[in-house]
């Protein structure tokens, strides 16, 4: 016996209140793992906090939205499907009535998604459109990638280029003012690498060869980590980077520290013989400290001096105006306790990034917050530290920093000059 239109119609209205239900928990559960579950993930885009990241979340809410919708709808009507037209014991063996043939739901069922996906492609093309839009104004910084670290270049003076001496060369954390934009140019040194910083834009490919532009913005001071994307050898997982925002005026302050030559350790000094042993090692073949070595470290292909190039090394200049080194992995300075500020955390915790406080902008070193058991564990095996191919290639050039078989005494020493950079 067919049921009746009563309770056809009740379990019409039970089906649209599950659905209904269904659709507001996923929603809420979203929404819960966007502002909750995602607040102390480094990595994730779906806290925008700049202008640039912000235009793709709002390109994205709404299409993970609809796509949850649709979602839900297509499971809701799977079930009523299986449910309706379930086998009965009375069921004649006959097929339900077939819907082939029936034009206006054909239509209906094809027009639907292209609607949706017309909309969702022409919000796509805008919102690329405004991320690659030029921007005259903005401060210049080519990224270089590199096996397996990245380099930034600053054109402070606007005269296209990077690497004058009125410019800025630095390695593993890129410094920018807050609120304002950073026009970047993306490449690489080497082999094909991805730059991305997620809370402030998406991803941009660098590729040898050729510069790609990109954009960021960040709203807020504070650190926002990034991951090299695309695999590029050995330590691809640990070519991590940094982007530290700083309040106008101290961004000036940095940018006129960074200007600043290496200070000459005083004679005599266990600074003064740790500069002797870069001097001596192969250290200064490849990593460059202005006013030091510039003569020495030359770009492999031109022989211009002082110019950093695939195969070589950061530049360590103001090695300690960073707050990390070996790409981000290890922390150079102890980070804020995130429980209390004004007090140090564990510098082996690297999801919290090392903070150099005063020594950022040239100020005193807090040497009871320097890092230096990793220092000392980077200097007395690097490969064990970070995987490399410490190998001089067919050119002479080396993927990673080798082994140097320094002596303790010589690493005491390093680490004295190497804490004078700042």
């Amino acid at each position: 016996m067919p049921p009746s239109p009563r309770r056809r119609l009740l379990a019409r209205v039970l089906i649209a209140i599950v659905i209904a239900i269904v659709t507001v928990i996923f929603v809420l559960m979203a929404a819960q793992f966007k502002w909750a579950g995602n607040a102390g993930h480094q990595l994730t885009t779906l806290v925008p906090q700049g202008t640039f990241s912000s235009a793709i979340n709002t390109l994205v809410d709404p299409v993970f939205f609809v796509a949850g919708v649709v979602g839900v709808l297509v499971i809701g009507a799977i079930g009523f499907i299986t449910w309706k037209f379930r086998e009965r014991p009375d069921d004649d063996g006959e097929f339900p009535v077939q819907l082939h043939g029936k034009t206006s739901f054909e239509i209906g069922w094809t027009a639907l998604p292209a609607l949706i996906l017309a909309a969702v492609g022409v919000f796509t093309v805008m919102t690329l459109i405004d991320l690659n839009k030029p921007e005259p104004q903005a401060m210049q910084v080519e990224v270089s990638g590199q096996q397996w670290w990245w380099a930034y270049h600053y054109d402070l003076n606007h005269d296209g280029n990077y690497k004058g001496d009125a410019d800025i060369t630095t390695a593993t954390e890129l410094v920018i003012p807050v609120g304002k934009v950073v026009e970047l140019s993306v490449t690489s040194n080497d082999v094909i690498h991805s730059f991305w910083i997620p809370a402030l834009n998406g991803k941009r490919d660098a590729v040898p060869g050729q510069h790609h532009p990109w954009k960021i913005q960040a709203d807020h001071a504070g650190v926002f980590r990034g991951q090299c994307t695309e695999f590029c050898g050995l330590s691809h997982a640990n070519m991590r980077m940094i982007v530290r925002a700083l309040p106008q005026d101290e961004f000036d302050l940095w940018v006129a520290n960074q200007l600043r030559t290496a200070v000459e350790p005083a004679a005599g000094s266990e600074a003064a013989a740790g500069k002797a042993v870069f001097l001596g090692q192969l250290c200064s073949s490849c990593h460059l400290i202005n006013g030091v070595n510039n003569e020495k470290v030359a770009d492999p292909k031109t022989g211009v001096a002082g110019q950093l190039q695939s195969g070589v090394a950061p530049d360590l200049t103001h090695l300690m105006s960073r707050g990390t080194f070996i790409g981000s992995i290890q922390n150079l300075y102890a980070p804020d306790d995130p429980n209390d500020p004004s007090l140090p955390g564990d510098p082996n915790n690297v999801s919290l990034p090392g903070n150099p406080r005063a020594a950022l902008v040239g100020g005193p070193i807090d040497e009871a917050l320097v890092n230096r058991p990793a220092l000392e564990s980077w200097l007395r095996n690097p490969p064990g530290v970070k995987p490399a191919s410490a190998v001089p290639n067919k050119a002479g050039l080396l993927r990673g920093m080798p082994n140097l078989g320094l002596t303790e005494v010589q690493i005491d020493q390093l680490i004295a000059y190497l804490t004078t950079l700042k």
